[in-house]
């Protein structure tokens, strides 16, 4: 053989690399495969953070309940809220009630005790979405519920959130919007109330821990926050807000009650004939 000629390969050899060649240039990346895979784990990082988001508000709401734990009501400390700054008390009468169709001229905004209507406010631990008639809510005040009022025009998103998660569910406790409130948030318990700026504020779970059925504060220890029922006061179709200001005929703070209004059933559970006349 002729010296610098390049040996060439047998036939058969040739063709296997010609194939593997042929079979290489062939392939694609898979992308469809890829893009799966990458769904997958962004749903899964999805999902696993909306957990862990919620889970992290419940424990912060944990935590600062337990907190608010050293608020409760003790026979050395009947009312720890004396010790919580910015809370306003008052001294009011119990059990004056007035008609569906009769006002009262509350002294404080929102009011936290006075002559109220006859039938509550379902105070079971509801978020009610609309603004509800004052004279309801303040007769749930004397059942020993807590109010978590705020106003609609500042309180908003996470805010309102981190307001919802301490009233929802939670017995005695009930939360509404109320136009017009000179500050974001306004926490009312029969003869107590607190006025807030934010809803991080600690103070908020205190005043619910050391006021919401605190037996020595609210007249009617025992008193159900039960929806009466048909003819009574409706959760679903509350009684809304009036909030025009209260004209003459409005019944005074010191107002005994109406012939005629509906007589507290609280106890019994027992509602008595709708209340009529004015």
């Amino acid at each position: 053989m002729a010296s610098g000629t390049k040996k060439k390969g047998s036939p058969k050899k040739n063709a296997v690399k010609a194939a593997r060649g042929s079979v290489v240039t062939k392939k694609h990346t898979p992308w469809g495969t890829i893009f799966s895979v990458v769904a997958i784990l962004l749903l899964a990082a999805g999902v696993f953070g909306y957990y862990w988001i919620a889970s992290s508000d419940q424990r912060e709401q944990r935590d600062r309940e337990e907190a608010a734990a050293a608020f409760a009501p003790s026979q050395q400390n009947p009312d720890p809220s004396k010790d919580i700054e910015g809370v306003v008390t008052g001294e009011y009468a119990a059990g004056a009630h007035v008609l569906p169709n009769e006002r009262v001229a509350y002294d404080k905004t929102p009011p936290f005790g006075g002559p109220h209507d006859g039938f509550w406010a379902a105070c079971t631990g509801i978020v009610y979405p609309n603004a509800v008639r004052t004279e309801n809510m303040v007769h749930s005040l004397e059942h020993g519920a807590v109010w978590i009022a705020y106003n609609p025009d500042r309180v908003q998103g996470d805010e309102l959130e981190k307001l919802r998660v301490r009233a929802e569910g939670k017995p005695f406790t009930m939360m509404s919007p109320y136009p017009g409130l000179d500050t974001p948030i306004s926490l009312q318990s029969w003869g107590h109330q607190l006025k807030l700026e934010s809803a991080e504020d600690q103070r908020i779970d205190q005043f619910i821990a050391a006021l919401r059925r605190n037996p020595n504060t609210y007249p009617e220890v025992g008193a159900s926050c039960d929806a009466l029922g048909p003819g009574a006061f409706d959760p679903d179709n509350p009684p809304p807000f009036d909030p025009s200001k209260p004209g003459p005929d409005a019944k005074p703070m010191n107002y005994q009650g109406s012939e005629g209004a509906q007589q507290d059933q609280s106890m019994s559970g027992t509602p008595s004939a709708a209340p009529t006349g004015g």
